[in-house]
């Protein structure tokens, strides 16, 4: 399941930008391959992040992973909701599993990032 309407990093995040603000998650790949998630450590809103960069991580019951911002920016908001219910993530990674919004500081933000032909082309090796 690679929504078309979305942007993906070679990370596994998913970017859907609306206005000037980009939503970002992981994708159902990624969640499956995690497993279980059961904890979910997120930025704070005003935190500036690189592109590339560690923003936070996944706790699973397999595994520990970090989270990779597709874009640099400012975080504006953060899914506080994921606090208390991480396992949306995995019934619903592309809606209420969603992890930050962010006002990216690119001029042209999906230019480093995949569309999703390219995505499932990636995740089908």
């Amino acid at each position: 399941m690679i929504p078309e309407d979305l942007y993906y990093s070679e990370e596994h995040e998913w970017v859907r930008f609306d206005e000037d603000i980009a939503t970002v998650g992981i994708t159902d790949f990624a969640q499956d391959q995690l497993g279980d998630i059961v904890y979910v450590e997120l930025p704070a809103v005003g935190d500036r992040v690189e592109v590339g960069s560690v923003v936070g991580e996944l706790e699973s019951t397999k595994s520990v992973s970090d989270i990779f911002s597709p874009l640099s920016g400012e975080v504006v908001a953060r899914n506080d909701a994921l606090d208390g219910g991480p396992e949306v993530i995995n019934s619903d990674p592309y809606g209420e599993g969603w992890l930050i919004k962010l006002r990216p500081v690119e001029e042209d933000p999906t230019s480093a990032l995949l569309e999703a032909e390219a995505y499932s082309a990636l995740v089908a090796d």
